[in-house]
């Protein structure tokens, strides 16, 4: 089927461009237009109303039941939503569009661990190696002094939120595995979200009130919208559709690229540079990645394509970018 191959292509493809464009778009909202705190309070709210509206006509008398679903529910909204995205748009708003997408790679790597302490998976060899490259990578990139330090003079501060973001991405990946073979996937949306409104809201309503809208250019707003509908909502559409009919290793493959198109975007916009210091880290942490996905691409285990925010192979139908998660 070409043509079926080619439409999950282009929809991965299309959520890759999606999620790698927010790191350099980000960069003109915040912080001068709205904090990152107030770009999440709007995000979370916008995608909450949505996925209610959907649920309520796919699935509207589906709840989630047992005391044990329902904690995890809690937990995936703390960390997939919640935590996440006020780390994730904290940190980008301190360090570069390309050193946020480089350490968003990592997290596969934390799928594998949270898998081996969750799930029992086995750590063999080449998973620990790949963790070891994986880490590596990360840790020169999050202590190198940029040469954009004028520009970014708390990256050290915004590099480890993107990496704490990561770690807290991927434990969401393994749990609501569960959750997502069990329900509904907008009724998981639904609970996850709405979780995550009550971390984030409070903290995000001051900068989202503060917020001088009447003044907003028109692109300004046009970037705002566009981290709420393409970001959040079409982003997750389009990767909960093309997860259903990808294989894990084309899912792997997508990890890949999310990094080199942001990169570009960002170098052709000129809100980053691409060093050899950082393509180095970056080749790092794509063989740990490489490396600790192999198997688990095999077993079908979660692999994440946002790497944000930010998704799953129906374990997976989760998307984030939202992360993203970016």
């Amino acid at each position: 089927m070409p043509s079926a191959n080619l439409r999950v292509h282009a929809a991965l493809f299309f959520v890759a461009l999606i999620y790698a464009a927010n790191y350099s778009l980000s960069k003109d909202v915040m912080p001068h237009y709205l904090g990152p705190l107030g770009i999440v309070a709007l995000r979370i709210a916008g995608a909450l109303l949505f996925f209610s509206v959907v649920k309520y006509v796919v699935a509207p008398h589906e709840r989630i039941t047992g005391r044990a679903d329902n904690w995890r529910s809690v937990a995936c909204g703390v960390c997939g939503i919640g935590v996440n995205q006020l780390l994730f748009f904290s940190g980008l708003n301190l360090t570069s569009p390309i050193s946020a997408s480089l350490l968003q790679t990592v997290a596969p790597i934390v799928v594998v661990l949270a898998s081996v302490f969750l799930l029992n998976e086995k750590l063999t060899r080449p998973r620990i190696l790949g963790i070891a490259l994986g880490a590596a990578g990360a840790a020169t990139l999050i202590v190198s002094r940029p040469e954009s330090s004028a520009i970014y003079p708390r990256a050290l501060l915004g590099n480890i939120f993107i990496l704490l973001n990561a770690t807290v991405f991927g434990l969401y990946l393994v749990l609501v595995a569960p959750l997502m073979r069990k329900y509904n996937a907008f009724t998981v949306l639904v609970r996850i979200f709405l979780v995550g409104a009550v971390i984030a809201l409070p903290v995000g309503a001051r900068q989202a009130l503060a917020a001088d809208y009447a003044h907003f250019p028109a692109y300004i707003w046009a970037e705002v919208a566009y981290m709420i509908v393409f970001l959040t909502i079409l982003a997750y559409l389009l990767n909960n559709w093309a997860l259903r009919h990808a294989s894990p290793a084309l899912l792997g493959a997508y990890i890949y690229i999310q990094p080199a198109l942001a990169a570009a975007i960002a170098v052709s916009l000129g809100k980053d540079h691409l060093s050899w210091a950082k393509a180095g880290q970056g080749l790092l942490i794509f063989s740990g990645v490489w490396l600790v996905g192999r198997r688990g691409a095999a077993a079908g285990q979660v692999i994440p394509s946002n790497t944000s925010a930010h998704s799953s192979a129906n374990p997976g139908s989760v998307s984030d970018g939202i992360g993203p998660a970016s």
